[in-house]
């Protein structure tokens, strides 16, 4: 099992570090989330960082929008999260798991109510790319899960 409710048993399995709170982004989310820059910007056009996330805590419904190319991978590396695109079942995350998102489809992730959550989140290059938020993932659409 890869739950994990302890924030110090978290802290040990998550390799890449918790980083800091994620206070930019803080309004798209529902908990905290933390997030630790894997690259530097100004080295590289690609984003790379581990986002982590409190039990409970997700991000709001959001579209990498892109003419071409474009969208998000992840790659879970500690506790259990959740992955939904809109319109369609959530998907259950896990150490390891790999999600390819394609640009211009509305989605959300985050943890389990009943874990710490982890994964590298990269944005993929894309043509006339953008990021849009959306509304927030509603505690009662949240707890059907």
């Amino acid at each position: 099992m890869t739950k994990i409710l302890s924030e110090a048993e978290f802290n040990k399995a998550n390799v890449f570090g918790k980083g800091q709170p994620n206070v930019a982004y803080a309004q798209y989310f529902s908990g905290a989330s933390f997030l630790n820059p894997l690259k530097n910007l100004n080295n590289t056009a690609l984003f790379l960082a581990n986002v982590t996330f409190e039990p409970r805590c997700r991000n709001n419904w959001h579209i990498h929008h892109a003419s071409k190319g474009g969208g998000q991978l992840l790659i879970c590396v500690a506790g259990e999260g959740w992955y939904q695109e809109y319109g369609k079942e959530a998907i259950s995350l896990t150490a390891g798991s790999v999600v390819t998102i394609p640009a211009n489809v509305k989605h959300w992730h985050g943890a389990k109510k009943d874990s710490w959550f982890s994964h590298v989140a990269m944005e993929l290059p894309g043509e006339d790319a953008s990021n849009e938020w959306c509304e927030p993932v509603t505690d009662e659409q949240y707890d059907k899960l």
